[in-house]
This record gives structure tokens, C-alpha cells and sequence, in this order.
């Protein structure tokens, strides 16, 4: 397995692959790899010749009362995973290789990228979609790899693999869960054992919500669970939302079809999101005013 360390390097690195014919996949990520990471980079090794993962906590899409500064970067044991995964070449920069002095261009995720995630955390996609493009530039890629647990980040990477004519093809793997359902995070390592007792009020909310068939039966369901969940101090909802997980815009309650069932939530000091899809097969006629399919804190 190759190291590279700056761009320059990463960019030899990568033209040797030049004329070979060999398929590349990437996997970017921010280090901290758990199980969740191992699976992108497993299914990256499945699709293609050669797998490339990129290491690089990005502060772009860190707000400035985030958690950047206590971020994990756990480098080495990252590296031994990438290793023992099977990985080929890793690219591990620095902020200041990455981001040079005197940059002004970022990419804007639209009005995608305001909503949800983008509302609560201001710029956030705009980081995402600054950091994937250059590294898609560096990197070269014919197919890269996200996960589905961060949704909207996918519906803002594939906007924009379309709207720049990027042709990379984006692969969404299945979010991987710890064994009582949680959804696999860097940020999990934060929880107390209290916290992530609490904060299993989400998988089983987003399972009380896809048993449903409607936009509004899944939103009554998963807010039920997430109302008692809220009652201990703990626990705070942030959003929950039913909508298109191709354009995050929330679907209306005769919606017929695959939807995505979205949670937010703060657990602690901790933040944590999931989802899962919906299956609405059935239409909801309402005398009157018409329930939305969302609740924000």
C-alpha cells in the first residue's frame, strides 16, 4: 500500500495507472474508520481494479462551534485498516497542501444544500462539495463511494457529479449498524453509556416509521417514539422529515412511491443523524388542512 502525502505526490502516484486500463474507485472519508468505512472500502474493492481512500479532515464543513478541533484522527490505526482492507493507495494531505493561501473558489450546493443539514449547519454542503471536487480532480476516479447513512451529502455529490459533468459514477452502500441498531459514526466514540442508550431512539424510530405506507403515517410513527425519547433531558430532536432522496425536498402526503425518512437528533453534547427508506404505496386523504411531513426543533 502507497502513502501519499501531498498532492503533488498523489498525482504521480495516480498517473501511473494511466493507459493501464485498470478501473479506479475512491472512498473519501475523514479518517476515525470504523466498520461503516470498511464497508465502502469493501465494496470499492469489489467494483473495480485498483481502490483509492483519501484521509483529510476537512475543515470546511465544520461550523465554528463543531467539533473539528476533537475530531478523532486516529492516523495510524486508520492506515492499518486501509492495510489489512486491502486498499491501494491513500491519500492523506494537509490543510495547507489542500487549501493554499490566497483560495477563493468553493462550490454551492443550491438550495439542496440549505435545507435540513444546510440549515442547521450553514456552509456545511458547500464544504462537502469544495473538498469531494478537488479531490475528485486529484484523484481521478471512475467511481467513487458513499455511504447512505449521509444522505443528504449523497443527493449534493451526485447534483453535482451531474450538474458539472464530473463522469464519475456514484455507488450508495447500505449504512452500517452496531449490533442494537445504531447507526455507525466516528461520533459514536463520544456517547457515554447513557447517551447511547438514548440515542437508539433513532433506529427504532426510523423502524416504527418504514413499517408505514405514507408520508404521514411514517412521520406519525417515528415522532411518536422520538416524543418519549425527547422527555428524558439527553435527548433532542432536531428534524424529522419525509422526503425525495434524490432532491431532499419534502414529499407531500399523497406521495406515491420510494421516500426517505430523515432524523437528526443531539444526544449529549453529541449530534447524530440516520434515515431509512420509506415504501408509500398508499394515499392519505385529509378533511382539512394537510399534515406536513416534517417536524423541526
Amino acid at each position: 500500500m502507497i502513502v501519499a502525502r501531498t498532492v503533488a505526490e498523489m498525482v504521480r502516484r495516480r498517473a501511473d495507472y494511466d493507459g493501464t486500463g485498470r478501473t479506479i474507485a475512491f472512498v473519501p472519508t475523514m479518517g476515525a474508520l470504523h466498520a461503516g468505512h470498511r464497508s465502502l472500502i469493501k465494496l470499492a474493492r469489489a467494483l473495480a481494479d485498483v481502490v483509492v481512500v483519501s484521509i483529510f479532515v476537512n475543515p470546511l464543513q465544520f461550523g465554528p462551534n463543531e467539533d473539528y478541533a476533537r475530531y478523532p484522527r486516529p492516523l495510524e490505526a486508520d492506515l492499518e485498516a486501509c492495510r489489512a482492507d486491502g486498499v491501494d493507495l491513500v491519500f492523506v494531505p494537509s490543510v495547507a497542501d489542500l487549501y493554499p493561501a490566497g483560495r477563493q473558489v468553493s462550490v454551492s450546493a443550491g438550495p439542496m444544500g440549505t435545507t435540513f443539514e444546510g440549515r442547521t449547519r450553514p456552509g456545511h454542503f458547500e464544504g462537502v462539495l469544495t473538498v469531494v471536487l478537488k479531490l475528485f480532480n486529484v484523484v481521478r476516479p471512475q467511481l467513487a463511494v458513499f455511504g447512505q447513512k449521509d444522505a443528504q451529502q449523497l443527493a449534493c455529490v451526485r447534483r453535482m457529479v451531474i450538474d458539472l459533468n464530473l463522469g464519475v459514477e456514484i455507488v450508495a452502500a447500505p449504512t452500517v449498524r452496531e449490533p442494537d441498531g445504531l447507526a455507525g459514526s466516528s461520533r459514536n466514540r463520544y456517547l457515554t453509556v447513557a447517551e447511547h442508550r438514548a440515542a437508539l431512539a433513532l433506529p427504532a424510530a426510523l423502524a416504527a416509521g418504514t413499517a408505514e405506507h405514507s408520508p404521514t403515517a411514517a412521520l406519525a410513527a417515528a415522532g411518536a417514539i422520538l416524543a418519549a425519547a425527547e422527555a428524558e433531558p439527553l435527548f433532542s430532536l432536531d428534524y424529522l422529515a419525509v422526503v425525495n432522496p434524490m432532491t431532499f425536498a419534502q414529499v407531500p402526503d399523497d406521495y406515491l412511491g420510494e421516500a426517505l425518512l430523515i432524523v437528526a437528533a443531539r444526544v449529549g453534547k453529541t449530534r447524530l443523524i440516520d434515515n431509512a427508506f420509506v415504501s408509500c404505496t398508499t394515499r392519505v386523504a385529509h378533511i382539512g388542512e394537510s399534515v406536513p411531513a416534517s417536524i423541526t426543533r
